[in-house]
This record gives C-alpha cells, sequence and structure tokens, in this order.
C-alpha cells in the first residue's frame, strides 16, 4: 500500500513554541486535511494551549489562509497567536 501521508513543516511562536520548547515540527497527515488540523493536533497534545484555539491565525507558505485550506506536501506552515507586548 503507497504512503498516503504527506508531510509539513510546522513554525512554533509564542505559547505554541513555550509548550514544546522548540522552533520547529514535522508532522505527517492524511491527505486533504484542513490547515486547522495542526492547530487541533497541536491542542491535543499540550491541553494548556486550549486558550488559543480561538484565536490563532494559520499562514501557509508565508500567506495568510483560511482554517479549511488544504495541507499540500512539504507546506511550511505557521500558527499565529496574538502576541502581547510588554
Amino acid at each position: 500500500m503507497p504512503n498516503s501521508e504527506i508531510s509539513v513543516t510546522v513554525k512554533l511562536f509564542a505559547g505554541y513554541q513555550e509548550a514544546y520548547r522548540m522552533s520547529e515540527l514535522v508532522l505527517k497527515f492524511p491527505p486533504n486535511t484542513p490547515v486547522v488540523a495542526v492547530r487541533d493536533r497541536l491542542l491535543s497534545e499540550h491541553p494548556e494551549l486550549e486558550h488559543l484555539r480561538q484565536i490563532t491565525r494559520f499562514g501557509i507558505n508565508l500567506e495568510f489562509v483560511a482554517p479549511d485550506t488544504l495541507l499540500q506536501e512539504g507546506d511550511e506552515i505557521v500558527l499565529i497567536p496574538p502576541v502581547s507586548g510588554g
């Protein structure tokens, strides 16, 4: 059976980066997966990030995209939570 997964790079910022203690992840998803599934996976692995669910914006390959945008092999994903100054 052929490998039916696609690989994407996820750049982590702010709370996501603090939770994972790294700036980048490589994750695999089935084809036709929307970008919102990336956020949902990270929140399931780190429930303390749940407060970011409604306020995270999505970028693919340096462009803001809608949550239902489908992932493609090799995409670079960014999850952009609000940044607070201080």
